[in-house]
């Protein structure tokens, strides 16, 4: 998985996760607030949980389909950040750090999926 752990990801996508949840606390709950914090708050937190899978995986072929699970959901999460940003229910600088993370395991991720390909 090049040069991060198993154990590294696992923690840095449950703290992923806890931003996340973090985030679904300071949102508006007007109507569009509300649904967009419980996507966000669903596609987030599950990014960790399908990593976890993954790393149990009975097969390459079960880690790959895992690991784009996982893929989607951090894709998903993106979505929503944008649409968090560009609706302007957040600022820009308030989800910088959150979208570079996501922009970051997401390359990480998909890196994996790579390798984990070419093994086939």
């Amino acid at each position: 998985m090049g040069k991060y752990s198993t154990t590294d990801l696992r923690e840095r996508t449950k703290k992923y996760a806890l931003r996340i949840i973090h985030l679904y606390r300071s949102l508006p709950k007007s109507g569009e607030g509300r649904v967009i914090s419980n996507q966000i708050l669903r596609s987030g937190t599950s990014v960790g949980a399908q990593y976890r899978e993954a790393c149990r995986a009975k097969s390459n072929r079960d880690f790959i389909s895992k690991m784009e699970g996982s893929l989607q959901e951090l894709d998903e999460t993106a979505y929503w950040l944008e649409l968090l940003e560009e609706s302007d229910i957040l600022s820009a600088e308030y989800l910088t750090a959150l979208k570079q993370e996501t922009g970051e395991l997401i390359a990480i991720f998909v890196a994996s999926i790579k390798t984990a390909k070419r093994k086939r």
